[in-house]
């Protein structure tokens, strides 16, 4: 059936063009910060079942096969690539990257949940305390890291220590301990942008737990995670997902192609 044919290349070429829009997206995000990527999944959908398998003919036997016809493809979902990124080395010793499996947990300046994030790119502000560099909102380190005015020198360890010296003093001091907190499915953490996430009921609950023990990783200071997508691999996948696209397209065009001679055989 060519008008069939229509709606079902409609399909795949809807589905097509979130995919472009993911691919779009992870280019975009080629140099952000922590950034992860994204994949599209693909589902077929409902079949149009004219005969099924294991009917049994007039001999009584079973017939191996059935016939179905289907009627295109949806997005089912989009599935965040956690894989490290790589590491960029930065002169600041307050750039934190994380090795492995954790997010520094940030408070909502909302007031609602905290938040979560792979970034580790801190500053300090006017009170003296540790937040997500920003230039939009202040968002504190929790559990909450402060420095007294005249700290110089700050150091962050592996095992998340941060600590500073004092001007006229050679001895570290003591700011306090960097936390990652872990999910049992990062995969289902709400995106917010500004690289954070949300906790929801598919990821589960965070849980606390110091740099390189628990299964948290361990903090690499001076360093960022760059993002983990591949240019030459999405490259690829925006080739090959066009020419599914024209593909798509072409069906449109031969269903069109087959109801114009249908309605033009009553003439001839």
């Amino acid at each position: 059936m060519s008008i069939q044919t229509l709606y079902t290349a409609a399909t795949g070429l809807e589905s097509l063009q979130t995919k472009l829009d993911v691919i779009a997206d992870n280019l975009a995000n080629v140099n952000t910060t922590s950034y992860k990527r994204t994949r599209a999944n693909f589902e077929d959908l409902f079949y149009r079942q004219e005969v099924l398998p294991g009917l049994q003919d007039q001999q009584g036997q079973f017939n191996p096969t059935g016939t179905a016809i289907g009627l295109g493809s949806k997005v089912s979902s989009t599935q965040t690539d956690f894989s490290q990124g790589a590491f960029q080395q930065t002169s600041n010793p307050l750039d934190v990257a994380i090795e492995g499996n954790g997010f520094f947990q940030v408070a909502d300046p909302n007031g609602g949940n905290n938040l979560y994030t792979r970034a580790g790119n801190f500053s300090i502000n006017a009170n003296g305390v540790l937040v997500l560099g920003s230039a939009s909102t202040g968002r504190t380190l929790e559990p909450q890291i402060t420095f007294p005015p005249d700290a110089i020198d700050p150091q962050v360890s592996n095992d998340g220590f941060v600590r500073y010296r004092q001007v006229g003093s050679v001895q570290l001091q003591d700011a306090g301990q960097l936390q990652l907190a872990n999910f049992v499915n990062p995969e289902g953490l709400l995106k917010l942008g500004e690289n954070l996430y949300s906790e929801t009921a598919s990821s589960g609950s965070a849980t606390q737990n110091i740099p390189g023990q628990s299964g948290a990783g361990f903090l690499r200071s001076n360093f960022l995670e760059a993002s983990n997508v591949e240019p030459v691999r999405e490259l690829i996948d925006l080739i090959t997902t066009q020419r599914s696209f024209e593909l798509n397209s072409q069906a449109v065009q031969a269903g069109d192609q087959v109801l114009q001679l249908i309605a033009n055989l009553r003439r001839n």
